[in-house]
């Protein structure tokens, strides 16, 4: 059956798409934003800001894998869904309410990490409705992660209208909120119960100390520092887009959101796309070709700003961020079979490398040199994360058999 089909015709597939709709309409609403607000609205130095965004790594993992290890030990799937998207709910009604620099940093901080790890644990729900579509788990998972892109650009537009028309940037949170709300919703709702699936979801057996360790194995440790290196492009892009549109003499927030609304917009068609090539490469080789594509836009973008080039930017940005948005899902999966909440929140642990790494160049390059400079060294680790896990997986560096 045609992935797409499948998904349409399935229910549990279907309400994980909507579930990732909501979650990516949430994301468009205060991600892009973010370091603007935090700036510009609210006060904060980039210092500040970039403070932010390592405890914010911190708590992200922290939950994402004490959430992932205790569902796949009690097989609570939905209640540890339930509990991420209700964070979501306060983080955005924290700073409709009482917006400042206590909300921001409780917002961006704690409330929005514990929200984060809803998308894993909707790609460990996807993994197990698989079962008995095995030869179609990549396609499953592009298709049903195309949801978020098609959200986000949605979202994208509706704000590129309304800034246009002088609404302040500070009203995000009201979408945020409303996206958040559909989210608790949909799993109160549709989301199946625990323990009356229609597919086997048996207890780890694992307590806390054997699980962190399972994470924690050689092999599984190098390639999720391989693949924080090669996000961070990917989080420098996040954090210093609205900056470099602010500088521009020419571009203002409603390109912001045109710009990122259009990056999501080609990751769609990539994504639908995706199931039709996965099986004829190699996982690591499609990532690294990704790295290769997506770092043409990060580089160019502080380049072309005032240019028509520009707006050929996100065609680059699109089609190497589909391999490193979808594809990092079932490589850990593959690497941690049987633990699907556990591999889903390495994209967690990941995120961790990747967030500190940004953090990092962002306060540096903006401490000595700008973001042009910021834009370079996340580049660099890209494209060095890149290479290392092709080296790895090739040679089959600590790779368990049948892992890649």
């Amino acid at each position: 059956m045609n992935v797409i089909a499948l998904v349409a015709r399935t229910p549990i597939f279907r309400t994980l798409f909507l579930t990732l709709v909501c979650l990516g309409a949430f994301n468009a609403s205060i991600y892009p934003y973010q370091s603007l607000i935090a700036i510009k609205h609210i006060g904060l130095t980039p210092g500040d800001f970039a403070l932010i965004l390592m405890v914010a790594s911190f708590v992200n993992v922290a939950a994402a894998v004490l959430l992932g290890i205790l569902a796949d030990q009690k097989a609570n799937r939905r209640q540890t869904a339930l509990v991420c998207a209700c964070a979501g709910v306060l983080a955005a009604v924290l700073m409709i309410v009482v917006p400042g620099p206590v909300a921001l940093v409780l917002t961006s901080a704690i409330l929005l990490p514990l929200a984060q790890p809803l998308y894993g644990q909707i790609f460990a729900l996807t993994r197990l409705a698989s079962q008995g579509h095995e030869a179609q788990a990549d396609g499953l998972q592009s298709v049903i992660r195309s949801a978020l892109s098609a959200a986000f650009l949605v979202m994208l537009l509706f704000w590129t209208f309304a800034f246009r028309e002088g609404v302040s940037e500070m009203h995000i949170y009201l979408s945020a909120a409303a996206a958040s709300l559909g989210a608790v919703s949909l799993i109160i709702w549709a989301w199946p119960r625990d323990g009356a699936t229609l597919w086997e979801d048996r207890p780890s057996g694992l307590n806390l100390p054997e699980a962190l360790r399972q994470i924690g194995r050689p092999h599984i440790a190098l390639r999720f520092f391989c693949m924080g290196a090669i996000n961070a492009s990917g989080g420098l892009y996040m954090a210093t887009i609205s900056l470099v549109f602010d500088a521009s003499a020419l571009r203002d927030a409603s390109d912001v959101a045109l710009y990122v609304g259009m990056v999501a917009g080609w990751e769609i068609p990539f994504m639908l796309l995706l199931p039709r090539i996965i099986t004829r490469f190699r996982r690591a080789d499609m990532i690294a070709f990704g790295a290769a594509t997506y770092v043409i836009h990060l580089m160019a973008l502080h380049f072309v700003a005032d240019t028509p080039f520009l707006w050929v930017m996100p065609f680059f940005a699109g089609l190497g961020g589909t391999a490193l948005i979808t594809l990092p899902i079932t490589y850990y999966q593959s690497l941690m079979e049987g633990t699907p909440g556990a591999a889903s929140s390495l994209m967690a642990v990941q995120k961790l490398v990747s967030d500190g790494l940004v953090a990092a160049c962002f306060a540096l390059g903006m401490a000595f040199w700008g973001l042009t400079a910021v834009a370079v060294m996340g580049t660099v680790l890209s494209l060095v994360g890149s290479a290392l896990l092709v080296l790895a997986d090739r040679g089959r560096w600590l790779m368990p058999k049948g892992a890649a």
